[in-house]
């Protein structure tokens, strides 16, 4: 699990504080607008089943101002957990800005300050990459999601991540190996990659596969498709053409005993 001391989260939560002070991408507040219908923004797929009231949500490492302040204001009972108290303080910012109630909690994703079965959804935008291991993640939202609870994550593919950010003579080129381990290499800024951050790459074995393992049951993926009609998100689309850049999944929390049963199916 991650910690104040460990270098990994330190270099990443200062990244983190460095972007939203500079109001860089990702550390973009939502608009008032977004505010009078937020679902379906928020949740294009319809997920969620259309309605949040009452329910109890987590935003991990979702800090900024965005998933949470929706979430409050379609009636959810919203803690944000993030490592950067800067991107925090635009949740924080934001609530106060239209009275809505926002429980903010600085910390690592690997390490969930929050009691057993505490909540019955969990919305996680991209940010697995930022961590060496993903089963921790997963096993802490495992812990803290109540069963039958929805875990809701957007994780960077690993093909992405494995090719260049720039096609050369003959096309977008594989640079790293599929099963590597330790960080990536430091990158220039893009739209597929932040530049002062620590990023990994996890397999399909351990994004999908990890994500049952844990506890999960998979009910739905997409893999979203980015506006290509935004000027400014041209050579970020036609990128995308060749190499999707995200994958979005929906899951169910099983009940404890799933995993031990099926564990002895499998022996037998």
């Amino acid at each position: 699990m991650s910690s104040p001391l460990n270098p990994i989260y330190l270099r990443n939560k200062d990244a983190w504080d460095a972007r939203a002070r500079k109001g860089k991408r990702h550390a973009a507040s939502v608009l008032p607008k977004d505010l009078r219908d937020p679902l379906p923004i928020l949740d294009p797929e319809g997920w969620l089943g259309g309605k949040v009231r009452g329910m109890k949500v987590l935003c991990l490492a979702s800090g900024g101002g965005l998933q949470s302040a929706m979430l409050a204001a379609a009636g959810a009972e919203v803690t944000v957990v993030d490592i950067s108290s800067e991107m925090l303080n635009l949740d924080r910012k934001v609530a106060l800005e239209h009275g809505l109630k926002v429980t903010c909690l600085e910390a690592s994703m690997e390490s969930l300050p929050a009691a057993d079965a505490s909540f019955d959804v969990v919305l996680q935008p991209v940010s697995t990459c930022y961590v060496p291991e993903i089963s921790a993640v997963y096993r802490e939202v495992r812990r803290v999601i109540r069963p039958g609870g929805i875990y809701i994550s957007q994780h960077k593919q690993p093909a992405s991540l494995q090719a260049s950010i720039s096609p050369g003579r003959n096309g977008y080129e594989i640079l790293e190996l599929y099963n590597r381990s330790g960080p990536l290499p430091p990158t220039a800024e893009s739209l597929h990659r932040e530049a002062d951050t620590l990023e990994f790459l996890h397999t399909w074995t351990q994004i999908a596969g990890g994500l049952c393992r844990a506890g999960f049951v998979i009910e739905d993926l997409v893999e979203p498709r980015p506006n290509g009609g935004i000027p400014s998100l041209a050579a970020f689309a036609e990128r995308s053409r060749y190499l999707p850049p995200y994958v979005k999944l929906k899951a169910r929390a099983v009940k404890n005993d799933f995993r031990e049963k099926a564990g002895n199916l499998l022996i037998v």
